[in-house]
């Protein structure tokens, strides 16, 4: 077990508070920039995400250059309450993960400050826009391909990633009886047995598999497994303590099973596995120039969703595990691709070499690095803590 090095930590800390406030102010109306260089534009779903970094950063700086990104958002809103790809373009549409993204933020936001009314009239007509994307007019939410933040991946009808999204905000914004009516409808997310899904189960270690499908809709769907989507679920209190236990043991036994067969080079789980390869089924005609096995989002390894797997395992009470996984994303961030930077907070790794591929200074891959750390310290997941105690011990009677 890797000892944990807390005044590496302290300095990584240092480091990606440097890269929030250098980004805080970009050249799109003085909305924050993604990344340092390579994105300027203020991408909706990025600064969102961004928003649990920065709650636990306690800087008044970002919390109000977060403030100005969250009215904005609002001013931008649809007259139908959809919420903008970009910050800053009211006409830039199409993305499922938005909205339900932008109604989580506003609650952090409300919990951050104590603005308990913040925002209330884009909240409510947002709330009624993802009602709406219901195509059975239940609970699920369903998307359109490629309109997640996988930009270069199919994910098509019901997808866990938003699906836990939209728990998550009813959870955060005080409806429990819908939430757990959502989460008894995502029982559409079990891993069925063959012939489904064949050539995915074939590259998979164990036989039972406790996670949650990537997505499904009526008779299709895919097995493979959605790191991002399951390390929500387990933070949510949408996978019961003991699943939570399963699908950790299953995710590290099976990254230890890629490392052994050379396609995982560091201690760390790729944002997708089994990678899709030439020949497959979902091997979709661009993923030889964008998607190759092992890259961007066809198994390669995130920071910001590495963040959210931490952030899990404290969340299930595997606080060791958490610790030598924090250690090994403070290591991972120090790479590189072509800033000249201590600290490169890249946007993803190439899973078979550990080489940085992406973006240096993204900022959300500074932001989870934060929200990773502050809660290996503090053995606490801030804004998440409430919604799993309440999972735990309410009724639902039907």
């Amino acid at each position: 077990m890797q000892t944990i090095n807390w005044q590496a930590i302290g300095q990584a800390k240092q480091a990606a508070l440097e890269v929030l406030l250098y980004n805080a102010k970009g050249p799109h109306f003085g909305f924050p920039r993604t990344a340092g260089w390579g994105y300027p534009e203020p991408y909706t779903r990025d600064l969102m995400i961004s928003i649990l970094g920065i709650g636990v950063s306690g800087n008044e700086q970002l919390f109000e250059s977060i403030r100005k990104v969250l009215h904005a958002l609002a001013l931008n809103q649809s007259e139908r309450g959809h919420i903008s790809s970009m910050v800053h373009n009211p006409d830039d549409r199409g993305s499922s993960d938005t909205t339900p993204l932008f109604l989580i933020a506003v609650a952090v936001f409300r919990n951050m400050t104590g603005e308990r009314e913040f925002l209330h009239e884009a909240t409510q007509k947002a709330l009624t826009w993802m009602e709406y994307q219901s195509p059975e007019d239940f609970y699920l939410v369903a998307q359109q391909p490629t309109s997640d933040w996988r930009d270069e991946q199919w994910v098509l009808g019901h997808g866990l990633f938003v699906n836990t999204l939209v728990y998550t905000y009813l959870r955060l914004l005080g409806q429990p009886e819908r939430a757990e009516l959502l989460r008894q409808e995502m029982r559409h997310f079990a891993v069925r047995e063959a012939p489904w899904n064949q050539h995915v189960h074939d590259r998979l270690v164990l036989k039972n598999k406790p996670y949650y499908a990537l997505w499904s809709y009526k008779i299709l769907g895919s097995e493979r497994f959605d790191l991002l989507g399951n390390s929500l679920a387990i933070l949510s209190g949408i996978a019961s303590p003991a699943r939570s236990w399963e699908i950790i043991s299953w995710i590290e036994e099976e990254c230890t099973s890629m490392q052994h067969r050379g396609e995982l080079a560091l201690n760390l789980p790729p944002n997708f596995f089994p990678f899709v390869q030439p020949g497959d089924p979902d091997w979709n005609w661009r993923y030889p120039e964008f998607n190759q096995p092992g890259n961007y989002h066809n198994g390669g390894i995130w920071p910001f969703v590495c963040g959210f797997y931490i952030a899990a395992l404290v969340a299930a009470k595997k606080y060791e595990l958490a610790a030598e996984k924090l250690m090994a994303l403070t290591d991972s961030i120090k790479l590189v691709n072509k800033a000249n930077v201590d600290y490169g907070f890249n946007e993803w790794i190439k899973a078979q070499d550990g080489q940085a591929m992406g973006q240096d200074w993204q900022t959300w891959s500074a932001a989870m690095y934060l929200y990773a750390a502050h809660c290996v310290e503090h053995k606490q997941t801030p804004f998440f803590e409430a919604m799993r105690q309440e999972t735990a011990t309410e009724v639902i009677t039907f």
